[in-house]
């Protein structure tokens, strides 16, 4: 499972790989409530991940780095929706691995720039069945790709 960690979004996304072939098994957000305190909306993310880890035979979760952005605040909400997101995953003994974004973007499309669009467009290519996705779920599906791409030389290398 791929997680987009975010306050108001978190996307998740799976996958099962079998050799080379990738199949998409499901995707969705878990959306907090903007009303609620912080608090209450990490709890909401915990939650959520949660659920969707019992809902389903997962192996591992991958998860975004942080990435520094020109707002001090908003990179620290992002880090406390991370961690709770980390947090639901390791509580039920799952490893979680961590990219850094231009390493996601790089292993879907070639560059470790690209936009929104070509992610998206790279999932509908790599992923027929996925369907229509939004951003946020398009990116961790990204973000489980990913995962199965470098997982295998983690593990070699003593890397989670």
């Amino acid at each position: 499972m791929g997680i987009d960690p975010g306050l108001q979004k978190t996307g998740w996304g799976i996958i099962e790989k079998d050799g080379n072939k990738l199949t998409f098994i499901g995707c969705g957000l878990i959306k907090t409530q903007t009303g609620l305190p912080l608090y209450a909306r990490l709890a909401e993310i915990d939650s959520g991940i949660g659920k969707v880890i019992s809902q389903w035979q997962l192996d591992t979760v991958a998860i975004e780095e942080t990435f520094m952005n020109n707002n001090a605040a908003s990179a620290l909400k992002l880090g406390q929706a991370r961690g709770a997101a980390i947090v639901a995953a390791a509580r039920t003994g799952l490893v979680v691995s961590e990219y850094a974004a231009n390493l996601v973007k790089k292993s879907l499309t070639g560059t470790g720039h690209a936009t929104k669009d070509q992610i998206g467009h790279m999932i509908k290519i790599l992923l027929p069945k996925s369907g229509k996705v939004g951003e946020d779920e398009a990116d961790a599906l990204a973000i489980a790709i990913c995962h199965a791409h470098h997982a295998d030389s983690k593990i070699k290398a003593g890397i989670q």
